[in-house]
């Protein structure tokens, strides 16, 4: 029989173990090793390695899918190509003050979440957190971030669920996002959205009535942020049965300064308002004095002017045609 042969008979792990604990007791010298002590003392040993890697990869296996948190470059992520953040939101006194918390704290405590850009090194996109990470952009500080491989659904479902948990998202906000989702093809139906997402389809049919608004009603309000939910189905109904009139309140309403509140222009818009402008009395260098009114319930002007002349007259008129022109 071969030396191979028997060796294979004989149980290596048993004669290793037993002579390591010769060696360590002292009864076997490292200097009075055979030549077989030596070669099972190597196979031992290479095994022992492989049994350590094996158990190194199973133990990697079981953290393969788990979240990562890193501090990463702010430059080195992208908005979501569903972000659901108005500008309007980065210009608020809430993100200010978000702001001023990071910038005190070193960096956002809370972290931000992303996921890795495919085909791209080192570059990511967020999965939510969008505000945070322009207050770090800004600041020039690391953005901590959960790092985690997400589907596109899995993106939207997450993003929608952690804004409405942190109850900052505005009406017009989440309507644009959902309006997105489904211009996309993200999902099938606007139901099919409302359940993957874990809210009364009506109130994902309100949020998308609101962000398909005509652009001239949205500009109508000081921010789009400031619309409600519940105005929806009132312009929506109103802009269906008389839009040219509609529109022409809203670009009237778009040029005023200051704008007013956002219920009055809601008012407006639906020909329910009671304002009167309160009349505006001139008086010139001159003797001349005047007052000018208007009534929004009949869209009328007035003007009564005195002490003038023909040739401040047709001034007056030319001017007045130049307004309306």
């Amino acid at each position: 029989m071969s030396l191979k042969d028997k060796l294979s008979k004989v149980n290596v792990g048993k004669i290793a173990a037993d002579g390591a604990a010769r060696r360590k007791d002292g009864h076997a010298p490292e200097a009075q090793k055979t030549a077989i002590g030596f070669h099972v003392d190597s196979i031992y040993s290479d095994r022992k390695i492989a049994e350590e890697n094996e158990k190194l990869r199973s133990e990697l296996e079981a953290f393969k899918d788990s979240e990562l948190t890193k501090s990463l470059d702010p430059t080195s992520i992208k908005a979501s190509h569903w972000a659901n953040r108005s500008e309007d939101s980065f210009k608020s006194k809430k993100f200010e003050a978000l702001k001023s918390e990071i910038e005190s704290a070193g960096g956002n405590v809370q972290a931000i979440k992303v996921r890795p850009i495919a085909g791209s090194t080192g570059e990511y996109e967020i999965v939510f957190g969008h505000r945070r990470h322009r207050a770090c952009l800004e600041l020039g500080l690391p953005v901590l971030a959960l790092i985690e491989a997400v589907s596109d659904a899995e993106l939207f479902a997450q993003m929608d669920r952690e804004n409405r948990q942190r109850a900052d998202l505005r009406p017009y906000e989440q309507g644009l996002m959902y309006a997105r989702a489904l211009d996309d093809g993200l999902f099938a139906s606007l139901r099919k959205l409302a359940e993957t997402v874990g809210i009364e389809p009506g109130t994902v049919s309100k949020a998308v009535s609101l962000a398909r608004l005509p652009v001239s009603v949205l500009s109508a309000f000081q921010s789009p942020l400031d619309i409600q939910f519940r105005w929806a189905t009132e312009l929506t109904a109103a802009i269906q049965k008389d839009p040219d009139r509609v529109l022409n309140r809203a670009n009237e309403l778009s040029k005023l300064s200051p704008r007013p509140s956002a219920a009055e222009v809601l008012k407006r818009l639906l020909g329910e308002s009671k304002f009167v402008a309160k009349p505006f009395e001139i008086r010139g260098s001159h003797g001349q004095t005047g007052k000018f009114s208007y009534d929004s319930r009949n869209r009328s002007a007035r003007l009564d002017l005195s002490g003038i002349d023909e040739a401040l007259f047709e001034r007056v008129k030319d001017a007045v045609a130049k307004l309306v022109a």
